[in-house]
């Protein structure tokens, strides 16, 4: 995976739950995208709603991959559900919570919960739920036999690995074969 779109696994309970943070930061070229500056309107830097559903996902990917140690292609097959009511922006922390709603040898079901924590204003200091994530993986090797597929887990990369040893999970990446 070229892009990480989380910074931090703060709690990982194996075939339940992860919780995962993404600091969003004016270091990041979209946000200077997504809006700029127009005319006589100010710059409105805000995380674009499609990033933050790809966080989720690779958060939920993470619980899902590691329930077998990465022996399996986890892949992205739907989105049951996304839902985020509000707008992110710089200076702010988002915190991706997904949990297992089902498990079998096909693939999984996760749901997930989005919150914010805003750094300043009314409400600062404070976790505030903004959306949810329901989403559906697929076990690639089970659903897909009779296809050859490459050895490696080819969302597996040296940056997922990076992420898991830091957040004290360095067991699981031992296990995955990166790209």
């Amino acid at each position: 995976m070229r892009w990480m779109w989380i910074d931090n696994i703060l709690e990982y309970e194996r075939g339940e739950r992860l919780v995962a943070i993404k600091n969003v930061s004016l270091a990041e070229e979209h946000l200077h995208d997504h809006f700029p500056a127009e005319g006589d309107l100010h710059a409105q830097p805000i995380m674009p709603t499609s990033l933050i559903i790809e966080g989720m996902a690779q958060s939920a990917g993470i619980l899902v991959g590691a329930y077998n140690d990465f022996r399996e292609k986890v892949l992205l097959a739907k989105v049951i559900k996304a839902e985020v009511t509000e707008d992110v922006s710089h200076g702010e922390t988002i915190r991706y919570s997904a949990t297992i709603a089902r498990m079998n040898p096909q693939g999984a079901s996760t749901r997930g919960e989005v919150a914010v924590l805003r750094h300043a204003g009314p409400n600062a200091g404070e976790w505030k739920a903004i959306g949810q994530v329901d989403l559906m993986f697929s076990h690639l090797d089970n659903n897909l036999q009779g296809l050859e597929f490459p050895e490696e887990n080819f969302v597996f990369s040296e940056n997922f690995r990076t992420l898991l040893e830091s957040a004290g999970l360095g067991h699981l990446a031992e296990t995955a074969v990166t790209t």
